[in-house]
């Protein structure tokens, strides 16, 4: 009787016209295609067309789909795609993403104001060269920002990622409490205001554009810099999967054993999982204190964590459009979609009945069904799709046989 040879290779991508699909079961140019027409495409209605429609029509777009709403669906979107690095690909559950977002949110804080007064360093930035603080470039803030994230991320990796599944999932939800708890308390550290404690930290600098000064309201410039930081997250995602470090991910997520057996080296592979999901987080704060123009400590909530989480599950982990569908979606929920419904149903049945308080018990029941029901997501990637569905086959065939 031959033993079955186990196959642990990462299926190949074939090239060619009939067959550019990537490993995850997705033709990778439709959907980049796709995506920078739905980028141009929605940043042309609203800086050049919205303005000029009936006041009913624009008024419609104003109250289900504003523009704010999307530059902040575009910095989830960011932060979700970092998660899913951690996730969806290499298969650890963090419960405590929301640090990284705080982070870089505080660095732009940092680096972007005049809290720190003692100082004045001004390093290309758009705030007048008499204003004491420091005041860097917000492109320069991104970098530092996503590369102090990544810094924290091997500091809070190095010493848990050695746990796994619930142990792992425990210890970062810690993680993920107690740093935003030293931001909101940082006020007095040692008799030295670090965060400025509830009060935050604001306003941050403005933004620099091609010699323009993009002030709190110039909405369409920033989505033009949020939609092509999103692109570059994909960008990189994308690449990494198809790589040795994202192959490695995957075979960790799959079987750690037997993938320690083939010579992936487990720490080092997962400690990069860690500290690149933390620069997507890093970069999404910075984003994130310019579009709020400033940073609190109230906004970096447990919460966030636990939304960004239903974000992969519900778009299907490790899959990066996927992801991507899911943050907008949510997004659009938390911000607009929900409290726009409830107006509408209160205003048709008399009633006053307060919709967005019951946000947590949607995402909960969307969390659940999903688990219960599609667990690889709508949008799921083929590889973990048939992982899962090999799983239950196989449950359900020793069911059989007990």
């Amino acid at each position: 009787m031959k033993a079955k040879k186990l196959n642990l290779s990462l299926p190949r991508i074939r090239k060619g016209k009939a067959t550019k699909k990537a490993a995850n079961g997705f033709d990778q140019a439709k959907w980049i295609r796709g995506f920078s027409i739905a980028a141009i495409g929605i940043w042309v209605f609203y800086s050049f067309v919205v303005d000029f429609l009936p006041y009913e029509v624009a008024s419609f777009f104003q109250k289900w789909m504003p523009a704010t709403t999307v530059n902040e669906a575009l910095v989830w979107v960011i932060c979700a795609l970092g998660l899913n690095i951690v996730v969806g690909y290499a298969g650890l559950l963090d419960l405590g993403f929301v640090a990284f977002w705080a982070i870089g949110g505080y660095v732009a804080g940092w680096l972007m104001s005049d809290f720190f007064q003692q100082v004045s360093i001004h390093i290309g930035s758009t705030a007048p060269a008499e204003q004491r603080g420091i005041h860097i470039s917000f492109w320069g803030v991104l970098i530092i920002g996503g590369l102090v994230a990544a810094v924290f991320g091997v500091i809070i990796g190095a010493p848990t990622l050695r746990l796994k599944s619930d142990y792992l999932a425990l210890v970062t939800l810690g993680f993920g409490e107690i740093i935003p708890q030293i931001f909101y308390n940082g006020e007095n550290i040692g008799g030295f205001n670090l965060t400025n404690g509830s009060k935050g930290i604001a306003p941050v600098d403005n933004v620099g554009l091609f010699g323009k000064t993009l002030g709190p309201f110039d909405l369409d410039w920033k989505y033009l810099i949020f939609v092509s930081l999103t692109a570059l997250m994909v960008f990189i995602s994308l690449r990494i999967r198809s790589g040795r470090l994202g192959r490695a991910w995957l075979a960790i997520r799959e079987d750690e054993l037997a993938a320690s057996m083939m010579g992936v080296p487990l720490m080092r592979s997962k400690l990069s999982a860690y500290a690149i999901g933390a620069v997507s987080g890093g970069v999404g704060g910075v984003a994130f204190a310019t579009h709020v123009n400033g940073v609190f400590a109230d906004r970096f909530s447990f919460s966030i964590s636990i939304i960004l989480l239903a974000m992969v599950v519900l778009g299907g982990m490790g899959n990066v459009w996927g992801v991507i569908v899911g943050a907008l979606a949510i997004a659009w929920v938390n911000a607009t979609g929900l409290p726009a419904f409830g107006d509408t149903v209160n205003s048709l049945l008399g009633t006053k009945i307060n919709f967005p308080s019951y946000n947590f018990l949607l995402f909960g029941g969307i969390l659940i069904f999903m688990m219960l029901y599609k667990r690889e997501g709508f949008l799921p990637e083929s590889r973990l799709k048939e992982l899962l569905h090999e799983t239950d086959d196989e449950t359900s065939n020793t069911g059989k046989h007990v």
